[in-house]
């Protein structure tokens, strides 16, 4: 029973409002809610775990993700030479290419940026803004080498957005 604050009257517990003086009673509290099964049930109904659309650890096989992970972790150490190690050493393998596409993208723009920067130096500002891409880069290739230890295959930051090499 829910007496009013203001005149003191019972009420009955589903009601919103005092029926002697017309005064609302205050909202439910949140432990009062909670105890309600109905607004739990609601809840847990409701709530779905976030998806992370640029992870594609769940594409690959626990297998080929233990067996490929030093391959893996040599396109983004080595460049070129890493790209070219993983390709010959473990070609099959679906996690491995993932990777290896991924370190292209890596590649690739850090190629033509530092064509940028060699054909446009005298300008001083496009050499100076490659330097701070590249220590971006270098820093997105480290957060990759670290996601391939915990056997992740997520989409690098920036790199990720880039239409080519699907």
């Amino acid at each position: 029973m829910k007496i009013c604050p203001k005149c003191q009257t019972q009420a009955d517990d589903s009601a919103k409002f005092c029926t002697n003086c017309g005064t609302p009673f205050p909202a439910q509290n949140m432990s009062q809610q909670t105890e309600n099964p109905n607004f739990n049930n609601a809840y847990q109904a409701q709530y779905t775990p976030p998806v992370d659309p640029f992870d594609h650890t769940a594409e690959f096989d626990a297998k080929d993700i233990s067996d490929n992970k030093v391959i893996s972790m040599l396109v983004y150490l080595m460049g070129w030479l890493g790209i070219v190690i993983a390709l010959l050493g473990s070609h099959s393998s679906p996690y491995a290419a993932f990777h290896v596409r991924q370190a292209l993208k890596f590649t690739v723009v850090s190629t033509l940026m530092l064509i940028c920067a060699a054909l446009l130096f005298w300008t001083i500002i496009v050499p100076i803004a490659v330097c701070v891409m590249e220590v971006i880069f270098f820093v997105i290739k480290i957060i990759c080498f670290f996601q391939i230890c915990n056997g992740k295959a997520k989409e690098p930051a920036i790199i990720r957005n880039l239409g080519f090499l699907k």
